[in-house]
């Protein structure tokens, strides 16, 4: 009878490759297989990790690209309008060497000049706001008085711009700089 207290392991029987037929011993077909797959996926794994190697140096050079861009645009932004404006500095000092000008040929040149001037800020897209008449946008106006909606000439609504004392301008639909202007009171 066995002991119930013997602690010996259980003893596993030997297994002994069996020879097929040509009486060479049977490999296990398992281990060139997982040798293969392995040699493979460490192969795909240094692909993917040159993929990304590459595909992260390629996103900081797109990064640092559009950095340098962004700088440049800063840095020229204001070159075409500085540019539009070089003629109206032409024309005020070609009125300046003029040496006994007339009132009439001063006139002409100052509307040249406005001219020319007007037309470098309609190229950038700088307009003018002159409300005149228009409900006042404290966004776009800047009231320095007011006066009794009845005693406007023309009549004027209440909270309306009666005078512009100094036209505004806008840039890309972004004030630049307010109209300083009159308010009806109502």
């Amino acid at each position: 009878m066995a002991d119930p207290h013997d602690t010996a392991p259980p003893t596993q029987t030997d297994t002994v490759p069996t020879a097929d037929a040509g009486g060479a011993p049977e490999a296990p077909a398992a281990a060139p297989d997982l040798a293969a797959e392995l040699a493979q996926a460490q192969a795909k794994a240094a692909e993917h990790y040159d993929q990304f190697v590459r595909a992260r140096a390629e996103m900081e050079n797109v990064r640092r690209r559009a950095q340098e861009d962004v700088a440049k645009a800063h840095k020229f932004a204001i070159e075409a309008f500085a540019e539009s404006l070089l003629p109206v500095r032409d024309s005020l000092e070609m009125a300046l060497t003029v040496a006994s000008p007339s009132v009439e040929n001063l006139r002409e040149g100052v509307q040249a000049t406005l001219r020319q001037l007007s037309s470098a800020f309609e190229k950038n897209r700088v307009l003018e706001i002159n409300p005149v008449g228009e409900k006042f946008d404290p966004n776009r106006h800047q009231a320095i008085s007011t006066v009794p909606a009845a005693s406007t000439q023309p009549p004027v609504a209440a909270n309306h711009v009666v005078t512009v004392l100094q036209k505004g301008y806008l840039i890309n639909d972004r004030v630049l700089r307010p109209a300083l202007v009159t308010v009806a009171q109502g």
